[in-house]
């Protein structure tokens, strides 16, 4: 489970990036925050990952609050980037035990590597490839099942589906399917309403480090996700005292 509470970021310079932020994230759902760029998903998702200290609010990963204990959050976080960032020079399947050790997998299984590489569709002859000649919906994939063999019971995505061709983004909104499906909470920060309309089971939208209004699937499906977007996104931000 993912939750926030009361998270705010205010850096240095005085630019507020995030404002009261709060959100619980189940187990078995997708949760897709949506806002244009500069809005403050990705302040979300790195407070989460402990990247960020909140000024003020916690954020916690299976109850684990970040701020007091980043490292063992993290044991229960999978983070795909808008790009993900892997080492070039090894292959898949070194690049998956690397990181499986380092998210203390245990014990390094070849059975279990192969299997969560199958499963998100790499084949056999793309394990034994360096990392450098993948394309961007390669390198998810890979991501992922980095994913499924630590057994990270929480997601972050950031922009997943961005510079991704149609095909590539269809086969990784299926993979998000079966993680929510086998019981994972999963944040996604984007823009892309039409995808976020076809996976997502709950929508907050946030607008100048604000969430201003939260929908459930039947909701936002009966109002229409993308009017409702247009509706907020044009709202004008609230000012505090």
């Amino acid at each position: 489970m993912l939750k926030a509470e009361g998270l705010t970021k205010i850096y240095e310079d005085g630019t507020q990036a995030l404002r009261d932020f709060s959100v619980e994230v189940r187990d078995g759902e997708v949760y897709a925050l949506l806002g244009a760029n500069g809005a403050g998903k990705t302040t979300v998702l790195h407070l989460f990952l402990g990247f960020l200290a909140p000024t003020s609010g916690t954020a916690y990963v299976n109850g684990i609050d970040v701020r007091v204990a980043p490292a063992e959050a993290k044991r229960f976080l999978a983070y795909i980037p808008e790009n993900v960032r892997l080492y070039e020079s090894l292959t898949a399947l070194q690049n998956l035990d690397f990181f499986a050790r380092l998210g203390r997998a245990t014990p390094p299984d070849p059975a279990a590597y192969a299997s969560a590489l199958r499963r998100v569709g790499l084949s056999d002859r793309d394990w034994h490839r360096r990392v450098r000649h993948f394309s961007k919906g390669m390198r998810q994939k890979l991501a992922l099942a980095i994913a499924f063999v630590r057994q990270a019971g929480n997601m972050l995505l950031d922009e997943p589906t961005a510079g991704l061709d149609p095909q590539a983004t269809a086969e990784l909104m299926d993979l998000l399917r079966r993680f929510r499906d086998g019981g994972r909470a999963i944040l996604m920060a984007t823009h892309d309403v039409f995808r976020v309309k076809a996976i997502a089971d709950r929508v907050g939208f946030l607008k100048a480090g604000r969430l201003v209004a939260e929908y459930g699937r039947p909701e936002f499906l009966h109002e229409g996700l993308e009017a409702l977007y247009l509706r907020f996104m044009t709202l004008e931000p609230t000012v505090s005292p």
